[in-house]
């Protein structure tokens, strides 16, 4: 699976990119990690409209708050987008919210139209390390708990690809005030250590696989 694993997700991102299960608006694609052989997958809500326009996850304002933490963990950007797969609840930009803050959330039936493209890359992928970034990636992968009940801790979590390792991440974006909070910080900061502890070992001869 290792020798195959690029040509497998290549061969998957040309078939997600004439996806149109949702049409959400005139002329907005799926946007795809373009990883060829990750171990890692972060789990995000929905591209943004940065991301829609420019067809790379996280390139907006919350892929600078998301990678500021990575490289608190010890792992650039460049290198983050090497070895992780960057994936989505949903993969089409949904639109803005009608309260005018922040993107529109996903519906539940456009969060089940999508659920088969994630749930066939994390078979492909099969992660040592999953990492769940917001509420509704942390409620597909741990379950409806409160942030404060599972950031800042590692979780074995089993999905369609087997079991990972899970490191949750409250979500970046601008519109959410949690992370900012001063009764949070240190949860954000003890998942930042715990997620470049895991990064370290995955990266270490015979890093751990879970499954």
């Amino acid at each position: 699976m290792t020798r195959a694993l690029p040509t497998l997700l290549e061969a998957h991102r040309a078939a997600l990119a004439e996806c149109r299960r949702c049409v959400v608006a005139p002329g907005v694609r799926p946007v795809a990690s373009l990883a060829r052989a990750p171990r890692v997958m972060l789990v995000g809500q929905a591209p943004g409209k940065t991301e829609a326009s420019g067809g790379r996850p996280f390139a907006g304002r919350a892929g600078r708050t998301l990678f500021g933490w990575l490289a608190r963990a010890g792992v650039d950007e460049a290198t983050f987008r090497e070895v992780a797969y960057i994936s989505a609840i949903t993969r089409c930009f949904p639109g803005s919210s009608p309260s005018g803050r922040g993107d529109r959330v996903p519906s539940p039936r456009e969060r089940a139209s999508c659920a088969s493209w994630l749930d066939d890359e994390l078979r492909l992928i099969r992660p040592a390390l999953l990492i769940p970034v917001g509420r509704l990636a942390i409620d597909r992968f741990i379950g409806p708990l409160p942030l404060d009940a599972v950031v800042g801790a590692v979780h074995e979590v089993e999905h369609a690809g087997g079991r990972s390792v899970a490191v949750p991440l409250p979500h970046p974006s601008g519109a959410s005030s949690w992370f900012h909070a001063s009764e949070h910080r240190a949860l954000l900061d003890r998942a930042v250590d715990l997620l470049g502890a895991e990064m370290r070992r995955i990266a270490s001869p015979g890093g751990r696989r879970v499954a």
